[in-house]
């Protein structure tokens, strides 16, 4: 009786059973939710509100200071998500992030809100997230079992796609309704909430992290670069995923002018759109492990149907054919970040693995404020038809390179590390 009992239980949702992650994962719902709420809201803001010319540059440069902190902080993050306990890191920048939101919530509510103000207070958040999302990463071996290390990752990443709905869903309307004082009263409210979650939890204590011996044993710590340096196979995968973002994150700043100048509407628009984006990141998210192919091979087939689904509104304009193009696009996103998150569990050595997330959040989101930049200066001068189709054009390129690097069981592939061979944390189904 108590063996079937203990079976069901394990067949109960991760998120039901274990109650500490599931605790965290709320956390990290509730804080995704409220920074992609508050990206899309400003953004729309900007352009529909607050700007009367040059529309393009104000939401390009919104959307580069929201990336900037990941890029620019990346060692100080690796740093401190070493050094200090994962639950006060998580819990101090929830309720940092709150408090941002509140302070800003209130200015706008008291008195007119000058534009610096946003962008700092843009700025505060995407630096409190910075800190927040691969230190979640990080600690998830201190909130499951080992043989949960899958599932929590499946949650992780879905629930990143889940979030991203819902604030984008919430961001454009928020502000039609309730301006930016309603925005930040709304986020404040969920990172205070995240902040709360974080605090009523246990972490279970790392392996080695106590005692003068074992941390004396413990092998030198490599730099960022030493990490990337030591995977080369991981470091061009992330070389050709840069390049690509270059072109895919710029949709963010594409599908506000595309809305305000092509299709004339408002912010429901705004809504549905990132709205289907969002579901299309998730349902990949779910169905990405069933994709045939390595993960190069598929990621490359991603890349070029991703390209097609952002050309098209390109040439055939319509709100219907947009968001059902951004579904097809956000599924690409879902199944790339499903079968290469799984592939650099396997291959990057545990004692690395801190460093290598925030080193990996760096890399990738090194071309969002160029990219926010380039296509804002751009959206001022060219149509918005014309950036979705220099979107497509520009990941064709990428998905090339990607399907040329072949395996990592290839003779390509070079060690991972001299004296070190990769973790296996799980297999890829």
């Amino acid at each position: 009786m108590s063996t079937t009992l203990v079976d069901e239980g394990r067949r109960r949702p991760l998120v039901l059973r274990n109650r500490a992650f599931g605790a965290v994962w709320l956390s990290q719902v509730l804080t995704q939710a409220a920074v992609r709420m508050f990206q899309v809201g400003v953004s729309w803001w900007l352009v529909a509100y607050a700007v009367d010319g040059g529309r393009g540059l104000a939401s390009g440069l919104f959307m580069a200071v929201s990336t900037l902190p990941a890029v620019a902080l990346a060692p100080v993050v690796a740093r401190v998500v070493a050094r200090t306990a994962h639950r006060s890191v998580l819990r101090t920048a929830a309720a940092v992030a709150g408090a941002v939101a509140v302070a800003l919530a209130v200015w706008a509510w008291t008195s007119g809100l000058p534009l610096p103000a946003v962008y700092a207070a843009t700025l505060a958040l995407a630096t409190c997230q910075a800190f927040f999302d691969p230190c979640l990463t990080t600690s998830v071996p201190e909130l499951v079992d080992d043989e949960d290390i899958e599932a929590a990752t499946g949650f992780e990443l879905s629930t990143q796609s889940l979030a991203g709905l819902g604030g984008a869903l919430l961001g454009a309307v928020t502000v039609d309704r309730a301006g930016v004082a309603g925005l930040g009263a709304g986020c404040g409210a969920a990172y205070l909430a995240a902040a709360l979650l974080v605090a009523s939890v246990r972490f279970r204590t790392a392996p080695g992290a106590d005692g003068e011996a074992d941390a004396a044993a413990a092998p030198e710590r490599r730099t960022l670069r030493g990490i990337l340096g030591g995977l080369p196979y991981v470091r061009r995968i992330l070389i050709c995923f840069t390049a690509a973002n270059l072109f895919t994150t710029a949709v963010f700043v594409v599908i506000p002018l595309y809305t305000r100048t092509v299709l004339a509407d408002g912010g429901s628009t705004v809504a549905l759109l990132e709205a289907s984006l969002g579901c299309g990141t998730l349902i990949g998210s779910f169905t990405g492990a069933r994709v045939p192919g390595r993960p190069t091979v598929a990621g490359a087939w991603c890349l070029a149907l991703m390209a097609f689904a952002l050309a098209l509104p390109g040439l055939v304009a319509g709100r219907l054919v947009f968001a059902g193009c951004l579904v097809v696009a956000g599924w690409c996103v879902g199944v790339i970040g499903v079968r290469f998150v799984a592939l650099f569990q396997r291959l990057v050595p545990a004692a690395d693995k801190p460093g290598f997330f925030a080193v990996m959040q760096a890399v990738l989101g090194a071309s969002f404020p160029v990219a926010s930049l380039l296509f804002g200066l751009a959206g001022d001068h060219l149509s918005a038809q014309t950036l979705c189709l220099v979107q497509a054009a520009g990941l064709l390129p990428a998905a090339a390179a990607l399907a040329l690097l072949g395996s990592p069981d290839s003779p390509l592939e070079e060690a991972s590390s001299p004296d070190r061979a990769p973790e296996p944390v799980g297999s890829e189904r």
